[in-house]
């Protein structure tokens, strides 16, 4: 009989490439659901979890979360391109879109956001396409960072444009300038 008050399982990722500073991970039984950046807080994951899970129960288990923990481990040591564990994602019908358009950018490439806009076949929504990237909530697994300006200019990240030009370096793209401004540039 399934419980009827959901469980959101939780760790913490910390890794040199974001100077150890933690990453919040949580789960739910359909998959991955949240993960944090770097500058946000277990606050944040908590807040997250209240509003689109409510009445979930937030437990840490570090061993709920191990295989996805590892995948982390081996992106940002340069050993995984893909991730092949389940996701369990909460958003709108257009958010959802958008994030499987962002499914489909391979490891090392990037698309701008009215390539995503046109790619879901909404070519006018490429200002909701850049809010839809900013409200993923499972980042680098669903590869938001792979977004960039229709003029290869880095543009608004909620994880910071170091991290998001840092992960990019990471998967070996340097075809992009990063006098890219923090508010949106599609």
């Amino acid at each position: 009989m399934k419980n009827a008050v959901p469980l959101v399982q939780w760790t913490t990722f910390h890794h040199p490439f974001f100077q150890n500073r933690p990453l919040h991970l949580a789960r739910t039984e359909q998959g991955l659901c949240r993960v944090t950046w770097p500058t946000e807080t277990f606050e944040t994951l908590r807040t997250w979890v209240e509003q689109k899970i409510p009445n979930a129960v937030l437990v840490e288990d570090a061993t709920a979360l191990e295989a996805y923990v590892q995948h982390l481990h081996e992106y940002v040591d340069g050993t995984r391109k893909s991730f092949t564990l389940p996701v369990d994602m909460r958003g709108t019908a257009f958010q959802q879109a958008v994030w499987q358009a962002l499914t489909k950018i391979p490891y090392g490439e990037t698309r701008s956001y009215s390539e995503i806009a046109h790619a879901i076949g909404n070519p006018q929504s490429v200002r909701a396409v850049g809010t839809a990237n900013g409200a993923n909530p499972v980042p680098i697994i669903v590869p938001c960072h792979r977004v960039i300006g229709k003029n290869a200019t880095l543009t608004g990240f909620r994880g910071g444009l170091q991290v998001k030009e840092t992960l990019l370096q990471l998967e070996g793209y340097h075809d992009f300038t990063n006098k890219g401004h923090a508010r949106f540039q599609f």
